[in-house]
C-alpha cells in the first residue's frame, strides 16, 4: 500500500541519488536498488522470485532519466568530452550486452571480489592523489572503443555503473577532474538505455510480477523517483562545478569506498 510517508521519503533518496549523480557522474543506481527493494518489502512483496530483478530493472528506468538531466547540464557548463563519449560508448553497450549473456558462465563471487579490490586500490590512489606520469594521455578510437567495452563488461556482471571505472581511467588518463565527470555523465546514459531496455524485454510476459509492472520495471517507483532525480541531478552539477577539483577527487575516492564497502556487504549477506 502506497502512502504519504513512502512516497515523501522515496522523494528524498530519488533527490539525493540524483544530486550525486550530477556531483559525480555517476548513474545513482547503487542508492536506488536497495530504495526499490524496500518499496517491494512494505508492499508485502519481499519473497518475490524477481524482486532483485525489478529492483535493478527499475533503477535502470529511472537512471534514463536522472543521466540523461545530468549530461544536459554538464554539456551546459562545457564538461562533456564528445570525442571520448563517441569513441567509447558503443563499446561500453556492447560490453554491456555481451556481459549479460556470458553471465551465467562466470562466478559471482570472483567477480565480486576482483571487483572490490579494483575499487579500494582506485579508491585509495585517488585519496592519495597518486599524479599520473604527464606523458600520459587518452588512448586512440580503437582503444577508448576497447576500454569501454571492458568497463561495460565489468558493470554488467557487478550491478555497477560505469562511472565508477571511466572517472578513475580518465584521471589516469590527464583529463582534468570537472570533464571527467561531466564525460562519465555522457556515457552513463546510453548504458542506462541499454539496460533499461535489456530489462524490459527480459521481463516482458513474466509471470507473478507486482500490479504497475512493465517488464522488470516497477512504475510507480519509477515515476516518483525519476522526478526527484531530474530535478536534482542539475544542482549536482552546479556544486561539482563550484567545487575545487581536489575535493571533488576527495569526494569521488570516498564514493569508491562506499561502493566497495556496499559490495562487501551483499557478499557477506
Amino acid at each position: 500500500m502506497w502512502t504519504i510517508e513512502i512516497i515523501l521519503a522515496m522523494l528524498a533518496v530519488g533527490a539525493f541519488a540524483g544530486f550525486i549523480a550530477g556531483l559525480l557522474g555517476i548513474g545513482g543506481g547503487m542508492i536506488i536498488v536497495p530504495v526499490v527493494l524496500w518499496v517491494l518489502q512494505l508492499q508485502g512483496l519481499q519473497g518475490l522470485s524477481h524482486a532483485q530483478h525489478i529492483a535493478v530493472g527499475t533503477s535502470f528506468a529511472v537512471m534514463v532519466f536522472t543521466t540523461f538531466s545530468s549530461v544536459l547540464a554538464q554539456n551546459r557548463k562545457g564538461a562533456v568530452d564528445w570525442h571520448i563519449v563517441r569513441n567509447m560508448a558503443p563499446g561500453m553497450v556492447a560490453g554491456v550486452v555481451l556481459g549479460a549473456i556470458l553471465a551465467q558462465f562466470i562466478s559471482n563471487r570472483a567477480l565480486q571480489i576482483f571487483f572490490v579490490v579494483f575499487t579500494v586500490v582506485i579508491a585509495l590512489r585517488t585519496l592519495a592523489n597518486v599524479k599520473p606520469k604527464p606523458s600520459r594521455h587518452l588512448p586512440e578510437r580503437m582503444g577508448l572503443s576497447g576500454v569501454g567495452a571492458l568497463f561495460g563488461l565489468i558493470s554488467s556482471w557487478v550491478g555497477i555503473g560505469g562511472g565508477s571505472l571511466s572517472v578513475p581511467f580518465m584521471l589516469y588518463c590527464n583529463v582534468p577532474v570537472h570533464r571527467a565527470v561531466g564525460t562519465s555523465a555522457g556515457l552513463a546514459w546510453p548504458i542506462a538505455v541499454a539496460g533499461a531496455l535489456g530489462y524490459l524485454i527480459s521481463g516482458w510476459g513474466v509471470a507473478g510480477l507486482p500490479a504497475g509492472s512493465l517488464g522488470f520495471w516497477y512504475l510507480p517507483a519509477v515515476v516518483v523517483l525519476s522526478v526527484a532525480t531530474v530535478l536534482f541531478a542539475p544542482l549536482g552539477v552546479k556544486v561539482s562545478h563550484k567545487l575545487p577539483s581536489e575535493k571533488l577527487k576527495l569526494a569521488f575516492g570516498l564514493l569508491l569506498l562506499v561502493i566497495a564497502a556496499q559490495m562487501l556487504w551483499k557478499m557477506w549477506g
